[in-house]
């Protein structure tokens, strides 16, 4: 049976940043996890239902909410398609910004 979005990024989340596995499994396919050449922060892309998505560990150095939430512990990875933030998990919990959709431009 195929995973929501919300279980998706969960999913991605929990291996990324709270296993900190090298490599992210989804259904059938495996997506490795890198690091970001200025920043190091982990991320990782990766496919659902045909639409090329990215997460992004938070950096603590920006000003946001997130950042804060991030300089005091909480593991929290930003969601990105077509470099549009279209989600936020914190410590195993999704936020949408939005609606939770993906765009049709694959």
């Amino acid at each position: 049976m195929a995973a929501s979005l919300e279980e998706t990024l969960i999913s991605v989340w929990q291996q990324a940043l709270a296993e900190n596995a090298r490599s992210v499994s989804l259904e059938d396919r495996s997506f490795p996890v890198r690091r970001t050449s200025r920043s190091r922060l982990r991320e990782v892309d990766f496919e659902f239902e045909g639409h090329q998505l990215r997460g992004l560990e938070q950096n603590t150095e920006t000003a946001s909410r997130w950042a804060q939430l991030a300089r005091q512990g909480k593991k929290v990875m930003q969601f990105l398609q077509q470099r549009r933030y279209i989600a936020v998990v914190v410590d195993g919990k999704v936020q949408f910004y939005g609606k939770p959709t993906l765009s049709n431009n694959k």
